[in-house]
């Protein structure tokens, strides 16, 4: 039975609706703005994107910019090295974020509480003030312009966030699950196998995704650390082409970041499920 106070509720909860809609339509153009922006960019020819007052839609849509991409660039090259740097960062990550969350979480030993300490430490860490030492240690193990040189640092300064996050995730799992795999005699490696890793996809999912996106946009590292264009990543080779005001080719930069762009929102689209339900169950741990 609805009584006079309930309707006079609804049309403040309708209101209130419309205003979170309206901010979160705001919010969307802001956010999808850019890369609307760019894909029509990618498609304009180059008097067009330089001319005042700027436009929006393409007055002659032209695929010339993404010709120019894959003839003028060593683009196969570029996207391989990317593919491999990011793969590896993120793979290695996995694997060892997770073990270490697992030893965190589950697992009692001498140091355990120094040892998260530190990770938390190195949480604070500014990424720039690590970029000076890494290339002293990488020049002294002679691994300059190398991809293990390009891989290993990168997986030591991401890895401190994925111990933590898969840290908090597998410290709410129910111990009795664990006990159990131990009274049937199951070892240590055998219960993260068999027990833990499958518990974990969400978190996995998550820092799958993060690491990748940002070892995939890492631009910094890679243009100190590879000295040949054959080590360049795509970042770093579309920084190529903006050279200067006047030696810049947008288009060429707006077709590679669209190109760029790709796997990130494939791997986002293939993940997003587990994603978003890593997110939401790590922060109510």
């Amino acid at each position: 039975m609805t009584t006079v106070d309930d309707r006079a509720v609804r049309p403040r909860r309708r209101g209130g609706r419309g205003w979170v809609y309206t901010a979160l339509g705001l919010g969307l153009i802001v956010v999808a703005g850019p890369f609307v922006w760019m894909l029509l960019g990618s498609v304009k020819t180059e008097g067009e994107l330089r001319q005042l007052p700027p436009t929006w839609l393409p007055n002659h849509v032209t695929l010339d910019n993404y010709r120019q991409l894959f003839s003028r660039l060593d683009f196969p090259r570029y996207f391989l090295n990317s593919v491999l740097v990011a793969g590896a960062v993120t793979a290695a990550n996995l694997v060892v974020c997770a073990m270490l969350g697992y030893a965190l979480a589950k697992l009692e030993f001498a140091g355990k509480r120094a040892l998260f300490g530190l990770v938390l430490g190195m949480l604070m860490v500014p990424y720039v003030v690590l970029l000076v030492p890494q290339f002293v240690l990488v020049s002294n193990l002679h691994l300059v312009n190398t991809y293990a040189g390009l891989i290993l640092p990168a997986l030591a300064v991401a890895m401190p966030f994925g111990v933590f996050l898969m840290r908090q995730y597998i410290a709410g799992l129910p111990d009795d699950l664990i006990d159990a795999a131990r009274v049937d005699g199951a070892g240590e490696f055998r219960i993260f196998a068999n027990v833990i890793a499958p518990l974990t996809r969400p978190a996995l999912a998550t820092l799958g995704i993060l690491t990748f996106l940002g070892s995939w946009n890492n631009f910094l590292w890679p243009l100190v650390a590879a000295q040949t264009e054959d080590k360049y990543t795509l970042p770093v080779a579309l920084a190529l082409y903006s050279i200067g005001q006047n030696r810049s080719q947008y288009g060429l930069l707006l077709a590679g970041s669209a190109v760029t762009v790709l796997p990130v929102l494939a791997v986002f689209v293939a993940l997003q499920r587990h994603f978003v339900q890593g997110i939401a169950m790590t922060g109510l741990k």
